[in-house]
């Protein structure tokens, strides 16, 4: 990769990093994640080497519950770090440039959410941003740029693109784990079989990954609406909604000539479920076979228990496998049977193994599994999705510039 990381940075530099520590918000309370964890090593690593820190974030987008300040974000910042981190109510005002100027070796100071500014947020060209009063104020404050915001690194906004181009700039420890990682399905050579998990309920971004990677994956195992919707295009009366939420018509309409495309192309990468879970009567866990399922009158909500095991053991003998989505609703004990399965069979093979963010990597903590068990636990989305089917990340291209 051609781009400079922490370890080309001389000690006791100036520097400002751009860092995604974006979380769930409930009630006005931010809440703790692995990305808050992530980032602490990269912000170590800084202190440690006895620069002075200037963090940039973002939380929300404006409009949302979600768009708060960054001040709690600082306090759970600084839990990780066992360091102090000053919340500076300003991004690159005179209260900002004030706190920026004071800094001591060591020092540490998040900057107000930058999409509180109005320059942040426009998708524009990195040589217009690099001409925004946010970039060309904060820039000569300091003698480096770190970009760490992996998970943001698909969008050209100014903090992510702008800056790089008036500063020396380097990748952080997040950025290069997650870009290396994630994009090793398009770029690496695998000795075995590659297999991918299909699932989710964003079905139109996975059969997009499926699409692009036809060429490259063994095994498309297939489950949550992505399994249905597959199912459904070999005839099975699945795929449907039962009500008014629109989750299958919609992506069926999207999608329907991606998956027979799919089918035709490539029948024997695709591993349909054999069997699926549903709650009965009783609130039960039942299941049914494929084959039997003559109407649609249950939420088929995890893959049954043939299925797992099936799928298990295809992962678990592969040389490389990547999840994208979950098999089920695996928050619902009763409905994580395939999920955790197909993770703990990964988790104990020795394959190089790439888990997508989002809430399939939740499962890792809630049933017990550990992060060290896989190759790699991704905090990214979109910018997941871009690196597994080799799209460019404006983020990190603008890291490679002038190297």
């Amino acid at each position: 990769m051609s781009y400079r990381t922490l370890d080309d940075l001389e000690d006791g530099q100036r520097v400002l990093a751009r860092l995604d520590l974006n979380s769930p918000v409930s009630v006005g309370v931010v809440s703790d994640n692995r990305r808050f964890s992530r980032h602490a090593n990269t912000v170590s690593d800084l202190v440690e080497a006895g620069h002075r820190v200037a963090l940039l974030a973002h939380q929300g987008r404006p409009g949302r519950d979600t768009f708060v300040t960054l001040e709690q974000h600082a306090d759970i910042l600084e839990d990780h770090l066992d360091h102090p981190v000053e919340y500076v109510p300003d991004t690159y005002g005179q209260t900002a440039l004030d706190a920026i100027r004071g800094l001591e070796p060591g020092e540490v100071i998040l900057l107000e959410n930058v999409r509180m500014t109005d320059d942040e947020l426009p998708e524009r060209e990195p040589e217009e941003h690099a001409r925004s009063d946010l970039v060309t104020t904060l820039a000569p404050e300091f003698d480096a740029y770190v970009g760490d915001a992996y998970s943001t690194a698909h969008r050209k906004h100014a903090s992510i693109v702008g800056l790089p181009l008036r500063m020396d700039s380097h990748a952080g420890r997040v950025m290069v784990a997650e870009y290396e990682a994630n994009s090793a399905i398009a770029t690496r050579e695998f000795d075995g079989e590659v297999t991918m998990v299909a699932g989710g309920k964003k079905a139109t971004d996975v059969i997009e990954v499926m699409t692009v990677l036809q060429d490259k994956v063994d095994n498309f195992l297939l489950g949550g609406i992505v399994g249905e919707l597959f199912l459904r295009a070999m005839g099975h009366d699945v795929g449907r909604d039962i009500d008014e939420n629109d989750l299958y018509e919609s992506q069926w309409r999207a999608n329907r000539e991606k998956i027979q495309s799919l089918i035709e192309n490539h029948p024997s990468d695709l591993v349909y479920p054999t069997d699926l879970a549903y709650a009965d009567g009783n609130g039960e866990r039942a299941e049914v076979t494929a084959a039997e399922v003559k109407q649609r009158d249950h939420d088929y909500l995890d893959v049954g228990s043939d299925t797992a095991e099936q799928f298990a053991d295809i992962a678990a003998n592969s040389s490389a496998t990547f999840v994208k989505g979950a098999l089920g609703m695996f928050e619902d004990e009763r409905f994580s049977l395939g999920t955790v399965r197909v993770l703990e069979a990964i988790g104990e093979c020795d394959c190089f193994s790439v888990v997508g963010g989002g809430d399939t990597s939740r499962a890792i903590g809630m049933y017990g599994m550990n992060e060290s068990d896989f190759s790699h636990v991704s905090i990214a989305g979109g910018a997941y999705i871009n690196a597994l089917t080799g799209k460019s990340l404006p983020g990190v291209e603008v890291l490679k510039r002038d190297v």
